[in-house]
């Protein structure tokens, strides 16, 4: 059922199209920058298409400054990719790494098979990591 306010009207003025991706790939550069620090537009494979809906953040503030791979991921990529995928209508797929990817265009994989979601802590960043963690204790 479609949920009233902004996400209807983009939905409607966005659907998953090759347009729509490429679009919000060069918004979320200026809209994004104070937030995750610079990025880029490239161009990526999505559904057997080149198309430049790749945003290429170069080094990620936020994670840089949580230090925390679980606030990374808790906190930024599975709600983000759950409200533009679910509430807008438009997949996208966040790939973190301290230079993390945002795909639009690109449906994520389920939680339980997402690799981020078994992401160890940065040693040099995280206080609780160990080498016997094998995953961020925040991600289970």
């Amino acid at each position: 059922m479609p949920r009233p306010g902004a996400p209807t009207q983009f939905r409607r003025q966005f659907p998953p199209t090759r347009w729509a991706c490429e679009f919000n790939a060069a918004l979320t550069m200026p809209f994004f920058r104070w937030l995750v620090g610079p990025s880029k537009v490239v161009e990526v494979e999505v559904g057997g298409l080149r198309q430049r809906s790749e945003v290429h953040i170069e080094k990620c503030r936020y994670l840089e400054s949580s230090g925390c791979v679980g606030m990374c991921v808790n906190m930024c990529k599975v709600p983000t990719q759950d409200f533009f995928t679910n509430e807008f209508g438009l997949p996208l797929t966040m790939n973190p790494n301290m230079s993390c990817e945002m795909i639009y265009g690109q449906v994520p994989p389920p939680l339980e098979e997402d690799p981020a979601l078994k992401q160890a802590c940065y040693p040099s960043l995280c206080s609780m990591s160990t080498s016997s963690a094998p995953a961020c204790p925040k991600l289970q």
